[in-house]
Parts: structure tokens; C-alpha cells; sequence
């Protein structure tokens, strides 16, 4: 729901890496160009780095949509300590028959594979994403592998992508004849402040939306708790829009950033790179301003003796059900649970009622009805109105991704005592 609301075509933040939305920074373009460069000049390796969500495997993604037609392709995507037979996995990458051979035969069913492309002036390219797993002996055989090359022409180019822990494993004096043949260095670093903010425009604008959706503030601060890795960038961004359509702002601010930073922090999951000040158990009489746009506002205590209470509204008897069984699990206490209409102002009794959740079915349009509605909930009972994105809720995961997240924005908005 939130890209209709702030006019994006599709999420500008997923964590899938799609070459769309690469952001040439200085770092990410010589990366590529260099990626580039050793293809056409038939390098025998060539090898990028980064930390974890730098962005290594957009590149590799990126890489893939231009290559020329005269190279045949094989993409290992991830390699891990029981990756077993190397050479099974190379047959596998370029759709080749391995079944139950032994190694003898896999090595030449591989070698008659390349010699039939190098005949058909094709070059074959591997390459293997997550690399750092690979230890001196899977390595070595790669280097093996290589001697197929002639000395004019590369039959068989390797790329490998990892974390740096490839680069020590390539520091290994066991592996000095593979680093020799390394044409192609290069490790990835983390943004700028500066090209934090410009990836985050960058993003929105691709997505179809305004590039100031996010103010300057709030790009310092995703830098602050993100450290510039992209995809850190992205679980924040893509989080604080959620948060954003939940309060109907049309901006996202520092302080919705915090929020979210501290959120994630409370998961103990997320890896922030700055910690976020906890303020859920602060003891203020802070006001809290109506999410759904209104001017009025009111007394955010909630009583630590009892759960806070919701009130959810929905078209979807499915998606009442989801809601109220998460929040509950999360400790909160849903009161009712009733479908969207005219008759929604007097199921809500605000002396027993601490926030209506609203949330609205896939596609649904604000409608003057809808208006008119919200603003009967908080001029007779006086109470904050939410908003749930659930647009992209099917089954499985997606849905309780969404109830995690919307049961700590409340707990962060309103479970203040």
C-alpha cells in the first residue's frame, strides 16, 4: 500500500538484488569497469570483495545483463562448508550431465565442454558468488582447472566475489600461483555520507517517486546507523516507509528514522552499526500527534499494569484475524476487530480503546468516504488512527514480516508510559 501512497511504482528499497536500481557510485562503477575490463581482456581471474551487503552481487547481476553473446555463462551462487564436489557444482553451472561420474570422468566431460566452445568462438565464464568459503584445496583446484587456457587465447575466465575473508584465503602462501594469475583486485567499501543520500534519491527516483521523500536529516541518520552499507540502507529505508504510511506522512524525517533504528534494535538481530537510544521505558507525559494528519492530540499513557488495547479495522475477515492474533501475541489486547463502515465510530468505545489500527485492503483507494470516516474516529473518540501496509501480504512470510513490524511501530508510538 504505501508506493500508491507516495506515488512509487514499485519498492525502491527490496533487499533482492536487482541491477535496476544499481547506484553508480565511484566505488560500485570501478568495480564494474574493472569486472569489465577483465573480461575483454581475457583475464584468468578476476576478484571482488566487500562486507557483507556492499552490494557485490547487484554487480554480479549488473555484469550478467551486458555480457556478449560469444560468452557461455555458469553462475555458482553460493558455496558453504559442505559444498561437496567443486567440479559436480561447474557441471551443474553450465547445465551439463554429471549424475554419479567419478572425478576423472567430470573432468572430461568440463574439458570437452570448453574445447566445443573455444571451436565455436564462445568463451566460457564461471562465476561464483559467496567465494570466502572456499578453502586452499577448492581454490587450487580452480587453478587447475585454468590450464586449460593456451597461452594466446582464455578458454575458461573465473570471476569470484566474496567477503574479505577471500582475500585472506588468497593471502595463503599455499596459493601463490593462484594469486599470481589475479588480473583483477578490487574490494568494495561502504558509502559516503554523501552517496548515502544520493543512493537513497537515487532509488526513489527509479522507483518513480520524489527524490526528497527522505529529507536531508533522515539521510544522515540512515548513514549514522547503517554505516553506508547498502543493504542496511535498504531495511531502513523500506521499514521507515512503512512507519511513514502507518502516520499518513507524506516525508520521512530523522525521527522516524530513530524509530526504526531503535525497533530493529530491540530485535537484536540487526546488525546497526550506531546503537539507538531506547526511550520505550522513559517515564514522560509526551503527547503523541495524530498519526492520521489530525491537529489534535493526546495523553500517550498507557498504563504499564495493563496491555495496550486495539481496535483493528479491516475489509478482509482474513486479515482482522492475522492482525489480532499477532498483536496479541505481542502482548497487546485487541478489543475489536470489524470491518470498515459506517457503523465503525460506534463500535469504538474510547474509554476502552487506546488506538484504532485501520487497515485498508490491497488496491483500496482513499476515498471520501474513508476521509469522512477517519475523521468521525477522531473527533468522537479521540483516538489515534494507524495505518497497515499489507499490500504485499500474500501467504507465507511476507505477512508476518509486516506483523512484526507494525506491532513495533505501535509499541514505539503509543506503549509509552
Amino acid at each position: 500500500m504505501y508506493e500508491k501512497f507516495y506515488g512509487l511504482r514499485n519498492k525502491p528499497f527490496s533487499l533482492l538484488p536487482d541491477p535496476e536500481f544499481l547506484f553508480p557510485s565511484k566505488k560500485h562503477q570501478m568495480a564494474l569497469t574493472l569486472l569489465e575490463y577483465g573480461l575483454m581482456n581475457q583475464a584468468s581471474f578476476s576478484v571482488i570483495t566487500g562486507d557483507i551487503g556492499t552490494g557485490k552481487t547487484t554487480l554480479i547481476r549488473q555484469l550478467l545483463s551486458q555480457m556478449e553473446s560469444d560468452m557461455v555463462v555458469g553462475l555458482i551462487t553460493n558455496t558453504h562448508p559442505s559444498f561437496g564436489e567443486l567440479l559436480q557444482w561447474i557441471l551443474m553451472a553450465f547445465n551439463l550431465e554429471c549424475g554419479s561420474r567419478d572425478k576423472v570422468e567430470m573432468y572430461k566431460i568440463f574439458m570437452d565442454f570448453l574445447i566445443k566452445q573455444y571451436a565455436a568462438n564462445r568463451r566460457a565464464v564461471l562465476i561464483i558468488d559467496e567465494a570466502q568459503n572456499m578453502g586452499p584445496q577448492a581454490l587450487e583446484e580452480l587453478r587447475m582447472l585454468s590450464n586449460v587456457n593456451s597461452e594466446k587465447d582464455q578458454v575458461l575466465q573465473i570471476i569470484l566475489a566474496g567477503q574479505p575473508g577471500l582475500r585472506n584465503n588468497l593471502r595463503d602462501p599455499r596459493l601463490e600461483q593462484f594469486a599470481q594469475r589475479i588480473s583483477v583486485d578490487f574490494n568494495l567499501e561502504p558509502l559516503s555520507p554523501e552517496e548515502t543520500r544520493e543512493y537513497i534519491r537515487h532509488r526513489l527516483s527509479i522507483a518513480g517517486g520524489s527524490p526528497d521523500i527522505f529529507d536531508g536529516e533522515a539521510c544522515e541518520t540512515v548513514f549514522r546507523y547503517s554505516g553506508g552499507i547498502p543493504r542496511l540502507v535498504n531495511l531502513l529505508c523500506d521499514t521507515a516507509l512503512v512507519y511513514g504510511y502507518a502516520e499518513q506522512s507524506l516525508h520521512i524525517g530523522a525521527s522516524l528514522i530513530e524509530d526504526v533504528a531503535r525497533d530493529k534494535q530491540k530485535s537484536r538481530i540487526v546488525p546497526l552499526r550506531h546503537a539507538a537510544h531506547d526511550t520505550a521505558g522513559d517515564e514522560s507525559s509526551e503527547s503523541l500527534e495524530q498519526p492520521a494528519g489530525g491537529k489534535d492530540q493526546r495523553s500517550a499513557r498507557v498504563s504499564p499494569r495493563r496491555p495496550m488495547r486495539i481496535a483493528i479495522a479491516s475489509e478482509s475477515e482474513r486479515q482482522r484475524h492475522y492482525l489480532k492474533m499477532t498483536l496479541e501475541r505481542s502482548g497487546l489486547r485487541v478489543v475489536a476487530a470489524v470491518p470498515i463502515g459506517d457503523g465503525l465510530v460506534e463500535q469504538l468505545n474510547r474509554e476502552q480503546v487506546d488506538v484504532l489500527l485501520m487497515d485498508l485492503d490491497e488496491g483500496a483507494e482513499r476515498s471520501r468516504d474513508l476521509d469522512r470516516l477517519i475523521e468521525q474516529v477522531r473527533n468522537q473518540c479521540k483516538i489515534p488512527v494507524l495505518f497497515n501496509d499489507s499490500s504485499s501480504a500474500g501467504s507465507g512470510g511476507a505477512i508476518s514480516d509486516l506483523g512484526r513490524k507494525l506491532t513495533l511501530k505501535l509499541t514505539s508510538l503509543i506503549g509509552r508510559s
